[in-house]
């Protein structure tokens, strides 16, 4: 078993908050191995017995009258009715809930879904409800609304590299590899050799991934389009970019007009399925959002490899998108950051440059200035890569995170320099 022990604590802090916790994250990162076996597992060992905790997968041909809604709530009342016993809920795939007229109301349109059991549920003291799914209105920033108020968000990335190398046999040197090129899907753990995994990740996409968004938002666009977007975005991790920058490529190397707010909708959509997320630019001195362009990663940097048949494996930019993604499942507000400031030129004239931070992740009152690079090994390097954070200007912490395994230091500007490896095992590394 891959421990997930953030996700299970999460859930252990949330646990009888009163209220529906909804579990969301890409499809195959794990949310139903989370919820059926660790967190059950955790449930068993402080003494819930089996018959307290009502499991029901909906995308199983044996549960399928429970995809009618009054069915649903019926099966889960039946089963809870003991009020004097705490019952604990799972629902997967909740969207295989279907949406009904009203039975009992004719002639006026009133429908009736999972949100509606769900509701009626938390209504019950007894009863602590937990829902994974995989509909775009579930995994959308609307869920709170959803929920009218009464959901709880927790998201569920693929393996952090701490999470992978626990299970993985070998060093460290060889799980970078492989974590690097493959991701963290959980499935791809348990594939052999290139041609497997490759293929897995792969299908991943034709399979499910795109027949799920292009069925959710009604694409009428030939998949081709939104297969080339993938692409393109998948070439440019950790680069700026906008919508017009995609468009204009589309119509260079493509010969395809496509607008700028259809490009916009489309990365919505990605975004939506968790597939990519989208990195805002900050001012640091300004302390404002300065909008377009921006950056994207992608979730699974295995997703993004298998995307382009493994073709650009720059370990500088896959690297970059590995430290994103694990600061987001640190629970960080991450942003890209900009430094602006001004210098005369040769002729005295007033110029000014931008000069960027990877990220600035925040987090309460905790903020961290990151850049990532390969190697600071020559002294004109190191000094180009800490250009942006010598001119920060205020005494947040920051940090060099390089592709070398070495020992962590500080230079007389208090800038920690540490090894991807250490970063990404050990999140204390971060205050050394």
């Amino acid at each position: 078993m891959i421990e997930r022990k953030k996700y299970l604590e999460r859930l252990i802090n949330k646990k009888e908050n009163g209220l529906v916790k909804v579990i969301t994250g890409i499809r195959r990162c794990g949310k139903s191995y989370l919820l059926f076996n660790i967190y059950k597992n955790y449930l068993n060992s402080i003494g819930v017995k089996d018959d307290c905790i009502i499991c029901l997968a909906l995308d199983d041909d044996e549960n399928i009258r429970y995809r009618n809604p009054l069915e649903l709530g019926k099966y889960i009342r039946s089963m809870t009715a003991d009020k004097s016993k705490q019952y604990y809920v799972f629902l997967d795939e909740i969207q295989k809930v279907v949406t009904i007229q009203n039975p009992y109301i004719a002639g006026v349109e009133d429908k009736v879904g999972f949100v509606d059991v769900v509701l009626g549920l938390m209504k019950h003291d007894n009863i602590d409800v937990y829902v994974t799914g995989s509909n775009s209105k579930m995994l959308s920033s609307d869920i709170i609304t959803e929920f009218r108020g009464r959901g709880d968000e927790i998201r569920v990335n693929p393996l952090s590299f701490e999470e992978f190398y626990n299970a993985y046999e070998g060093d460290k040197h060889n799980a970078w590899q492989e974590y690097y090129t493959y991701g963290g899907l959980p499935l791809v753990t348990k594939k052999k050799g290139h041609e497997e995994k490759a293929r897995y990740l792969q299908s991943l996409f034709e399979k499910i991934y795109i027949g799920d968004i292009i069925e959710r938002n009604k694409i009428l666009y030939d998949k081709s389009v939104l297969d080339d977007m993938l692409n393109i975005v998948s070439s440019s991790i950790g680069s700026l970019t906008n919508a017009g920058k995609i468009a204009k490529t589309f119509k260079s190397e493509k010969q395809v007009s496509i607008s700028d707010d259809t490009v916009s909708r489309y990365l919505d959509f990605f975004i939506d399925a968790f597939l990519i997320y989208k990195a805002e630019r900050y001012d640091v001195k300004g302390r404002k959002y300065i909008g377009s362009p921006l950056k994207y990663y992608f979730s699974d940097v295995g997703l993004r490899n298998a995307r382009l048949n493994f073709r650009q494996q720059e370990e500088n930019h896959i690297m970059e998108n590995v430290i994103y993604n694990e600061l987001c499942a640190r629970e960080f507000n991450v942003d890209v950051g900009v430094v602006e400031y001004c210098y005369k030129d040769e002729n005295k004239k007033s110029k000014r440059m931008q000069l960027e931070i990877d990220f600035v992740a925040h987090k309460g009152s905790k903020k961290y200035y990151i850049q990532s690079a390969l190697s600071v090994g020559e002294e004109e390097k190191r000094l180009q890569e800490i250009r942006s954070l010598n001119r920060v200007g205020d005494s947040f912490k920051k940090i060099v995170v390089v592709r070398d395994n070495i020992i962590p230091w500080h230079d007389d500007n208090g800038i920690l320099y540490i090894g991807i490896e250490q970063f990404l095992l050990d999140e204390s590394a971060m205050d050394i």
